[in-house]
């Protein structure tokens, strides 16, 4: 009988430590996890910044991460270059400014920052007139629970619908 009991209580605590939540996806095919879009814009004087909205039909959930990716060119196969924001750019003079990001759940302001030191004067128009940023916004959990790079635009595209 105590035999039985013991073979009893073993299996329910087996069946009891199989229970609880299923936990994020996997990777593997998973293929819609996050949303983006993209936006063209200006950073002119005085403030080298712009707000623009994050379009109605994205959900931006209070533990979600919002990325941002600056176009900063095309390569040799003519697909898209983007890189992570803040991005460091060096000028001629060999100053250097950044482009970087703030948000909330509305908007996504998009700016240009440097030293107190820096002269805006040496801004190129290329610097600053049809810059295109993409906003990325993937769900926390998942960001958790895999080992993606952050910094590498086309792995983080491939979960993102």
């Amino acid at each position: 009988m105590k035999r039985s009991l013991s073979i009893i209580s073993l299996f329910s605590i087996l069946l009891t430590a199989c229970v609880g939540d299923p936990g994020p996806p996997g990777e593997d095919g998973v293929t819609i996890v996050g949303q983006s879009f993209e936006k063209t814009i200006n950073l002119v004087a005085p403030d080298y910044w712009t707000r623009f909205e994050i379009p109605l039909n994205i959900v931006l959930n209070e533990d979600d991460m919002v990325l941002v990716y600056h176009l900063i060119g095309v390569d040799n196969d003519d697909f898209d270059i983007w890189r992570l924001l803040p991005d460091t750019v060096y000028t001629a003079t060999g100053e250097e400014f950044q482009y970087n990001f703030e948000h909330n759940f509305d908007f996504v302001d998009v700016f240009i920052e440097a030293p107190s030191t820096f002269d805006y004067n040496s801004l190129l128009s290329g610097d600053t007139l049809g810059q295109t940023f993409r906003v990325v916004i993937l769900p926390v959990d998942f960001i958790n629970s895999s080992n993606l790079d952050l910094t590498n635009y086309n792995t983080i595209m491939q979960y993102v619908q």
